[in-house]
């Protein structure tokens, strides 16, 4: 039976809590802002994108926006930093591609006074942002886990499992999603804080894929040529799970293997709805840097920030798992209602 959430009003509600009203900006002086994201390309970023130019323009913030070239550009997020240091920015919201080469950069930036807010991506540690506003990537890691194993049923102790995963660096995003995969799954974990030092015989092995549709193909392939009976896909997020399908889909793999993914755009619902997905752990990226633009207004209007979830040292902005093929004991939404809150 399919169990409706209603974690996006929750955090909604959190957020008004957590925040209050927002004051008007000190002598009505025009407040700068930076978004600074992976990429311009993948839709997450391009939604994120969009939430945050929106609220800037309805709170009368000037924002600047910048990306890497790829998944993994650091030097082009430093450089982004450095900018909107020198263009005197207020604040700057953050989802960076190394979790931990970043933490100086973002030093040198809150001693100029600017709050920095992570979105999605931790920072490691995670108090060198001012606030994160990020799903639980573990959580949502949890749940496609818990769903494959419960798909599988008795046969999930044989299960041959690809793990394709973000980049070598390890961010703490790809770490969260594939340790909460495993842990969902009922696989004992190694150390939590990195993966791929598992000894359970179901993983066949990690491979990275940029988090890209070419990356997933590619990782897909690897994996296959290790392992060709591979039966169960955890993918760092949708644009990779679709190269993943299509490297399977060559081989003639594509209908007997389960890909299951996080992100929840509307393309990866689709994909849901199509079968290329399985099941998808759904983010709400518009929320996100929604939120992050109120707090850099209430920052610069009188100083607060903005505090997290009670319970966490982040402010959860939810998490729901999409899927038609619900199996109890695992909360979902169905891909109709998928399809309605991608991408909030």
């Amino acid at each position: 039976m399919t169990v409706r959430t209603s974690l996006l009003g929750t955090a909604l509600a959190a957020a008004t809590l957590s925040m209050g009203a927002l004051p008007a900006l000190a002598d009505g002086h025009s407040t700068a802002a930076c978004l600074i994201t992976k990429t311009d390309t993948n839709p997450f970023f391009v939604k994120m994108k969009e939430g945050a130019t929106a609220k800037a323009g309805e709170l009368g913030i000037t924002l600047k926006s910048y990306a890497g070239k790829v998944d993994g550009d650091h030097e082009s997020q430093v450089a982004a930093i450095e900018t909107c240091i020198a263009d005197g920015a207020k604040g700057i919201l953050l989802t960076a591609s190394d979790t931990k080469a970043i933490v100086p950069a973002v030093e040198q930036a809150r001693e100029a006074g600017i709050l920095v807010i992570a979105l999605d991506t931790p920072l490691e540690p995670i108090d060198s942002a001012d606030a994160t506003f990020a799903t639980d990537n573990f959580k949502a890691g949890e749940l496609i886990g818990a769903w494959a194993a419960a798909k599988l049923g008795d046969e999930a102790a044989n299960a041959k499992i690809g793990m394709l995963d973000l980049a070598v660096s390890q961010p703490s995003v790809g770490v969260l999603r594939d340790q909460g995969f495993l842990q969902g799954f009922g696989i004992d974990l190694g150390d939590p804080n990195k993966w791929g030092d598992e000894t359970d015989d179901r993983i066949v092995g990690n491979d990275v894929t940029a988090g890209n549709e070419e990356g997933g193909r590619k990782a897909m392939e690897n994996l296959l040529a290790i392992d060709p009976f591979i039966n169960v896909v955890y993918t760092i997020n949708e644009p990779a799970a679709a190269g993943a399908y299509e490297a399977l889909k060559a081989v003639g793999r594509e209908s007997d293997v389960l890909i299951v993914s996080v992100d929840g755009g509307c393309p990866g619902v689709a994909n849901v709805k199509d079968g290329v997905i399985g099941a998808t752990s759904q983010q709400y990226p518009l929320l996100m840097a929604s939120l992050g633009i109120e707090a850099i207004a209430a920052w610069a209007a009188d100083g607060t920030k903005p505090a997290p979830t009670p319970g966490l040292d982040f402010f959860d902005t939810g998490v729901n798992l999409v899927t038609d093929q619900a199996v109890d004991g695992v909360e979902s939404i169905d891909v109709a209602e998928g399809m309605d809150r991608c991408w909030g």
